[in-house]
């Protein structure tokens, strides 16, 4: 049977968001093309996270526990994934692309001599030419297309996800299935370069990815003043602020507030963008909110044509009316 082998990243003793949201669009794919999924997963005592896996849909777990690699080491980690898909032989492989992901999937790809594809936004199977591809999907040409990306000769097919674009699945506490230990030779020579600690930033503010609510500024603007109101209408919405690219590179917000293909994608109940004509590199970050109302005074904005709600009107004039509204509520 074919399969479809994902990295479970752990971090903090658990399995990493996006892991389970690539695993999430793994099922689905497997489904597609008649096969099952598995997980790799490197720590120490993370038994119990791979129980997680079989509940949110793996069917088997290559498990390698070694106090060792409860942080991640970049050449070991490499290797031993290598070995372990070089022995599976899957169809596809997939990583999340967060920092130690796209550190780890390249030097995974080089391994295997296969290609790879970075920040992909959606992932679906195709067959060309009578066998199954996976078309993967990324924002190019400077956000302006979607490009669609296969792997038609080399096996296997690797992918990177970004965090927050797939979605997680339910877990099913009554699925189980099948740990596979493996235990890689390894000698003090290979730990050339360790990762002795990693430090959690202190949050003072609620991740993007979290926000039920997010307001979000574009370059229509024109200056910082102009992201007071958006300050005010997220506060009157109890949602959060966020930006646009040329909103950050102006300094008007903080690349942690970011939205788009080079900053974070959410999936908010609502969300509201205002003054932003809608590149395609900022869509990309909330296409998958389940409700956005888009505020901007060009009629012919882009943003208009993915918007569940628009307004083409002067800001100045929305906004105030809008906070009024809503604190009369």
């Amino acid at each position: 049977m074919r399969q479809i082998v994902i990295w479970a990243e752990r971090r903090d003793g658990r399995i990493a968001d996006v892991s389970l949201e690539t695993l999430g669009k793994a099922t689905h794919l497997a489904t597609d093309m008649d096969g099952s999924v598995g997980a790799i997963l490197i720590g120490e005592q993370c038994r119990t996270s791979a129980e997680e896996l079989f509940h949110y849909g793996a069917d088997r777990v290559w498990l390698v526990e070694d106090n060792r690699l409860d942080l991640y080491q970049s050449d070991l980690y490499a290797r031993i994934a290598a070995e372990i898909i070089a022995e599976a032989k899957p169809e596809i492989v997939l990583m999340g692309g967060t920092s130690i992901g796209m550190d780890l999937a390249p030097r995974v790809a080089a391994k295997l001599r296969t290609g790879l594809t970075a920040h992909c936004i959606d992932l679906y199977i195709e067959t060309i030419d009578g066998r199954d591809q996976l078309i993967q999907v990324v924002p190019g040409w400077g956000g302006q297309m979607m490009v669609k990306i296969t792997c038609p000769d080399h096996r296997p097919q690797m992918a990177t996800v970004r965090p927050g674009v797939m979605e997680k699945g339910t877990a099913d506490l009554t699925r189980i299935g099948e740990i596979i230990p493996f235990a890689p030779a390894m000698c003090e020579g290979d730990f050339r370069a360790k990762t002795l600690e990693m430090v959690k930033e202190e949050e003072k503010e609620t991740p993007l990815e979290d926000a039920e609510i997010i307001v979000s500024g574009g370059f229509g603007l024109y200056g910082s003043e102009g992201f007071e109101p958006i300050e005010r209408l997220a506060a009157a919405l109890h949602g959060e602020v966020a930006g646009t690219r040329p909103a950050f590179d102006q300094g008007w917000i903080p690349e942690s507030r970011m939205i788009g293909q080079s900053g974070k994608t959410v999936r908010p109940g609502l969300f509201v963008s205002v003054g932003a004509s809608g590149a395609m590199h900022y869509t990309t970050g909330f296409l998958k909110a389940k409700v956005i109302v888009a505020i901007d005074r060009n009629p012919k904005a882009p943003i208009f044509d993915i918007a569940d709600f628009g307004i083409a009107e002067d800001i100045s004039r929305i906004i105030p009316g809008l906070i009024e509204k809503l604190k009369n509520q």
